[in-house]
């Protein structure tokens, strides 16, 4: 097999979650060995073993399904990532390790979020990965893989189990939700189109910035993000990825200050969130399309849920 390169080594998979281009993996091709990131369903792991035998590999050739965090879309089909690729080791942060291993709570928490009709249709059934088969790393830890280099860093912010992965041979970052969300089809303003995630319980604007900065530290060339895709250059997306972390603190804070509870504070975020993502969209130059704010719309609802449960928790 020719040797791939660079980023010409890295394979970007459309998991077909949710919609079209909404949520990615990644397949990291070294020689004759493989690697994946961010494994997203169990519906997935089809997709992911179709795009490793198009670039003549077979499971076996796998070495690590690397998960950036285990919320379900970027970790729920690990295990079955596992069973396919019987040589795979999964790579995860150290505080969601044990969630691999023992997925029940992580599960019963997204079937009450989503109900469990939609939570089944949507990630299936999630079966435990086998413990010795999953390794934690710590912060700085490194991997080699061939002739490059896995640098794992804890990016907080988004969610206290999360990662990000510079990968040497491509000098670029995976990011998970660390660095924003960015959709293709939005990317036709006169600046890159990135919103933040505010989705997780876990939302720290303080500690989202940090994450923002360390990317931008390793000197990466480019970003994957897992929604969606490669993203370059990596300085000016943190500049837009900074301004939406500055607009969901701004919402929480006013939120916390409206006294509101339940449904109606709920309601508030939503209308806040929506606003906040129509002028951000504006001021990059976008025309939001019907299937742009399709998209939109679905992170409307979940980052204005992330913020109505913090301000909840400390009301």
């Amino acid at each position: 097999m020719k040797k791939k390169v660079g980023s010409d080594s890295i394979v970007t998979i459309d998991c077909n979650y949710i919609a079209p281009q909404y949520a990615a993996a990644y397949l990291i091709i070294e020689g004759d060995r493989a690697a994946f990131v961010d494994n997203n369903t169990v519906f997935a792991v089809p997709l992911l073993m179709d795009a490793l035998e198009a670039h003549g590999l077979r499971p076996e050739q796998v070495d690590y399904a690397m998960v950036t965090h285990i919320h379900l879309d970027h970790a729920g089909g690990t295990s079955a990532l596992l069973e396919r690729c019987p040589n795979a080791t999964a790579v995860v942060h150290p505080r969601g390790a044990r969630h691999l291993v023992h997925p029940s709570r992580l599960v019963a928490s997204a079937a009450a979020f989503y109900g469990e009709e939609t939570f089944r249709e949507r990630y299936g059934t999630i079966e435990p990965a086998e413990a010795d088969r999953v390794r934690a790393v710590e912060d700085g830890e490194t991997l080699d893989f061939g002739e490059r280099t896995f640098t794992f860093l804890h990016t907080l912010g988004h969610a206290k189990h999360h990662m990000c992965i510079y990968d040497s041979g491509a000098n670029a970052v995976f990011t998970g939700d660390s660095f924003g969300l960015s959709f293709p089809v939005m990317q036709h303003g006169t600046k890159p189109f990135l919103v933040c995630s505010s989705a997780s319980a876990d939302f720290d604007p303080v500690e989202a910035r940090k994450s923002i900065r360390r990317i931008v530290n390793t000197g990466a060339e480019r970003a994957y993000l897992t929604h969606f895709g490669e993203v370059t250059p990596v300085a000016d997306a943190a500049e837009q990825v900074l301004r939406s972390i500055d607009s969901m603190e701004r919402i929480t804070k006013e939120a916390a200050a409206a006294n509101l509870v339940a449904d109606e504070l709920i309601a508030f975020c939503e209308e806040e969130v929506r606003k906040a993502f129509a002028d951000h969209a504006t001021d990059c130059g976008v025309n939001l399309t019907e299937a742009g704010w399709q998209i939109l719309e679905h992170e409307v609802f979940l980052n204005s849920r992330g913020i109505a449960y913090a301000v909840s928790k400390n009301l």
